[in-house]
């Protein structure tokens, strides 16, 4: 089968799926549908054509793009349009996470599977409501529950939506903790050893002082109102000679 007739069912199949497809379930579906044909369509066949969609897409012609997102490969506006398009979708784009909600989720984004009690350890709160709300928006998910603990409680991960939501195909794409604790870093001044050379003078006070600092590494004061006057310096009209 030619790659040419496989793509038009290929994008066709991305465009109506209510979620992310990926390159195996699309070869699945090819296969399903192509039933009478003796040769079946190869997952290389259809990763081929899917990069020939991708680049395709890509051009600025089209407004929307192949992404693949959320473990799979899903049609999305480009982000030129974004905001004409949450004009179709009122308070969906307006919503956002509270507080306590992204700290639970980044907790079990980094630690998972991990236990309410653990998250809570961490937290030093209750976080009932926050896990129930997370669970609700489908954001993560209960993938089992832990042995080794008493009770053995629930365990927690994220699901395929969170992928979708922050736009990943894995928790591995996820900010390395240093990379973002790095962003927060202040870096300190660095001091040369020529900055503390003998003889350098000092920025000049409200006075005029002139400061500077002799060769034995004290400061001296050279300014002109504290200069020694002698008897010999002023002559006879009472003038500083």
């Amino acid at each position: 089968m030619e790659l040419s007739s496989i793509i038009p069912h290929i994008e066709v199949l991305i465009f109506a799926s209510d979620k992310p497809l990926t390159a195996l379930e699309i070869t699945e579906l090819i296969n399903n549908a192509f039933a009478f044909l003796e040769e079946r369509v190869t997952l290389d066949k259809v990763e081929s054509c899917i990069e020939g969609i991708k680049e395709k897409y890509a051009s600025e012609f089209y407004p929307f793009e192949v992404v693949e997102s959320g473990g799979g490969f899903q049609f999305l506006t480009k982000k030129n349009y974004h905001q004409t398009v949450a004009q179709l979708n009122g308070d969906k784009f307006l919503k956002r996470l509270s507080t306590a909600a992204l700290e639970t989720l980044a907790i079990i984004a980094y630690k998972q599977p991990v236990t309410k009690g653990e998250i809570e350890a961490i937290r030093g709160v209750n976080s009932d409501y926050s896990v129930q709300k997370l669970l609700e928006k489908e954001l993560i998910m209960i993938s089992g529950r832990n042995e080794n603990l008493p009770g053995h409680p629930l365990v927690y991960a994220t699901s395929k939506t969170f992928m979708d939501y922050f736009g990943i195909n894995s928790t591995n794409d996820l900010p390395k903790i240093k990379e973002v604790l790095s962003e927060e870093l202040i870096e300190g001044t660095i001091i040369n050893p020529e900055d503390f050379t003998s003889n350098t003078a000092l920025p000049q006070t409200e006075n005029d002082a002139t400061l500077i600092i002799n060769d034995d590494g004290k400061l001296e004061d050279k300014s002109s109102s504290n200069y020694d006057i002698n008897e010999d310096d002023v002559n006879t009209d009472g003038e500083i000679g």
